[in-house]
């Protein structure tokens, strides 16, 4: 059937409908989103210029300034928390060159320490346990782990629950958590493919221990690897006698064990009440992986070859215009006389269709039928061009999440080209509970953190994914070239075991120690270095590194110590552990609404002052602090939180739900034992 030149304009004007509405509903979301900021903004412009007339000195004044802006770019994420920090950073060096102007005698921070941040302790020990991360991933022990919890945990929820997050819980208790929640998901998801249990029963209290594993030892969480430099800051400022100790590596352990230990017990006595069974279940056993996508997102794609005439009303066109139109995927082609193409760098949004094309096409059968009979294609019956390439030992549908620090995020499929750069043919988004079609324009879809892309891809190009920090891979069953270091693990667990070892029974600094075994990682092949640099969080480290000065500033001004006046003056006279439960709830309030490090960088300085003000020990409420800034389950705001959120088609209120208990149990915990233990 030949397509009328009617219905060409006729589907020309539903395109450009379908473009007006979409950007329609683009600018209505960007206003609103400007509009919050831009009250917000005016707020605490309200707030610092209030500030301003209270604080004792101009240098508090400036300080107190600064503090706020911080906390707005913060919390309203303006710009990447990096680049916020970053930015502060920069202004807090500026204050040497404006001092006149702002009536300083002189610079807030000395500039001769500006950067010492990034080679600080705390940024140096942060980079070798990353590469120690990914060296011990590189030798396959996260697949070991699963198949033993299989073997041990069977099939039982009740069983694998403790299991999963008391391994996830002990790796995170030496690694950063994110990166745990991250090697652990493909773990998580291939035990739910095993065992029949949905991804939404296991995800939440393995992503949850992973933030409480980070408070075991003193290198599980930025936060509490930062603590004993912003100790040894806080010691500049106050007389030998109230000098306070660092901590050990394990001087918080009793703590953390509770801790996960108590979200363990939480999850196995209360988890059938606040655990959601969601849509979203990631369990394939018993049915094939196309009756699973369907029952999961909604999707029952239909693969087929079809050939292009010359006559037809197709050629000339550009392929993703009209599979816009018709709800269809073309995710391989071949042109007369060539081999067919498949995979990144094969089929874009601008390919122009030519006579003779033949299309490998993906969609359900309706839209399949829709399409051919629309511009008179021939449909074969059985694959021959894509036979080999699209066969399901190379090919087929995988699930792919967007993490947190993502370079997707904010982007559409359209602007990054998904299909042509990362070979990923984009067939349904997973986002808040809900599944986007084709049909819904999802490829205008700006990404967010968490979102859960249906594609369709080769499996070699999957495998490639893997290694690439933009996606997280959910799908683990599907047929690969293993390029795992299986007979690495023994220099790796090496490397690892000269760390600790070096850690624990000597005075060496902590950076050095850890720093040691990531070279160990290098120098044994367990990693190549290009692999280490990639392992790496880069936003973290300036995030990190660019803070330090903040709290240098706070303290060294005497901002910390007027807030803690101001603080004693309404809870001084209360008792210690009551005080010291104020500080954990304050710290557990920012970590909400701010980064981790940012809370713990603001308050450790205030927390310090607080306790001298109140006769209490300086050292312990600062690891209160460190401590509590690990305390952010309620909403999925935390890094782990929305990493699982799109897998498991988690919504907020699920985690207003587990999380609000588990942030109560968190404090009664945590103040408890500080107060037995130190």
């Amino acid at each position: 059937m030949i397509a009328s030149t009617g219905d060409k304009a006729n589907l020309t004007e539903v395109l450009t409908m379908n473009d007006r509405t979409q950007t329609k509903k683009t600018f209505a979301l960007t206003s609103l989103v400007t509009s919050k900021q831009f009250l917000s903004a005016l707020l605490f412009t309200a707030l610092a210029l209030f500030l301003s007339t209270v604080v004792p000195t101009v240098q508090v004044a400036w300080v107190s300034a600064i503090l706020v802006l911080t906390i707005y770019l913060f919390a309203f994420e303006v710009v990447g928390v990096d680049v916020a920090a970053a930015t502060v950073m920069a202004l807090l060096g500026l204050t040497s060159l404006l001092a006149p102007v702002m009536g300083l005698e002189q610079g807030l921070v000395d500039n001769k320490h500006l950067f010492d941040g990034f080679a600080s302790n705390a940024v140096i020990s942060i980079i070798a346990v990353m590469i120690i991360g990914a060296g011990l991933d590189r030798t396959g022990i996260m697949t070991k782990v699963a198949a033993f919890i299989l073997k041990v945990g069977g099939t039982t929820e009740s069983r694998i629950i403790p299991i999963i997050s008391a391994t996830v819980g002990f790796i995170s208790s030496f690694m950063q958590n994110v990166g745990a929640a991250a090697l652990f998901l493909p773990v998580v998801s291939r035990i739910s493919a095993r065992s029949g249990l949905p991804m939404s029963r296991l995800l939440m209290p393995m992503g949850f221990t992973a933030i409480l594993g980070g408070t075991m030892t003193m290198v599980g969480s930025s936060p509490l690897i930062l603590l004993n430099d912003l100790i040894l800051t806080s010691n500049r400022a106050l007389p030998a006698e109230q000098q306070m100790a660092t901590w050990g590596l394990f001087s918080v352990t009793p703590v953390g064990v509770l801790l996960v230990t108590a979200g363990i017990v939480y999850f196995v006595l209360a988890g059938r009440f606040v655990l959601p069974k969601t849509k979203s279940e990631s369990s394939t056993k018993g049915v094939d992986a196309l009756e699973y996508f369907h029952s999961l997102y909604g999707v029952r794609p239909d693969l087929c070859e079809v050939v292009v005439p010359d006559d037809s009303e197709l050629v000339g066109q550009l392929l993703g215009r009209i599979e816009s139109a018709y709800s269809v995927r073309a995710i391989g082609i071949k042109y007369s006389g060539e081999e067919s193409l498949v995979g990144p760098g094969s089929v874009a949004y601008d390919t122009e269709v030519v006579g003779g094309m033949v299309l490998g096409i993906l969609a359900s059968p309706g839209s399949t039928q829709r399409f051919v009979e629309k511009y008179g294609l021939r449909r074969r019956r059985e694959m021959r061009s894509f036979a080999d390439s699209l066969s399901p030992l190379k090919a087929g549908i995988a699930e792919v999440v967007v993490p947190p620090g993502s370079n997707l995020i904010g982007k559409s499929a359209r602007e990054i080209w998904l299909r042509k750069t990362f070979g990923l043919g984009l067939i349904a988004l997973h986002r808040d509970g809900k599944t986007l079609h084709a049909g819904d324009n999802i490829r205008s879809e700006p990404f967010h953190a968490g979102d859960t892309l249906v594609v369709h891809t080769t499996w070699s190009n999957l495998e490639r994914l893997e290694k690439d920090r933009n996606f997280v891979v959910v799908t683990t069953e599907y047929p690969r070239e293993e390029k795992l270091r299986p007979h690495k693990i023994l220099p790796a667990t090496l490397s690892f075991g000269i760390a600790l070892f070096l850690v624990l029974f000597t005075d060496i600094r902590l950076s050095v120690a850890l720093f040691a075994g990531a070279m160990g990682m290098v120098l044994s092949g367990v990693l190549k270095i290009e692999e280490a640099y990639q392992a790496v969080s880069w936003k973290t480290v300036f995030l990190l590194a660019s803070l330090i000065p903040l709290g240098l500033a706070v303290e060294t001004t005497g901002t910390a110590k007027w807030i803690a006046e101001q603080v004693l003056s309404v809870v001084g006279h209360m008792p210690i552990w009551v005080i010291q439960t104020a500080i954990a709830v304050l710290a557990t309030f920012f970590t909400l609404v701010m980064s981790n490090v940012g809370a713990t960088v603001l308050l450790v300085p205030l927390a310090v002052n607080i306790a001298i003000g109140a006769g209490a020990d300086p050292a312990v409420f600062a690891l209160t602090v460190a401590l509590a800034t690990s305390n952010s389950f309620l909403i999925p705001t935390h890094q782990v939180n929305a990493l699982i959120m799109g897998p498991a088609g988690y919504r907020v209120a699920d985690f207003m739900k587990a999380g609000g208990i588990m942030t109560l149990l968190f404090l009664i915990v945590l103040i408890i034992m500080m107060n037995l233990v130190f």
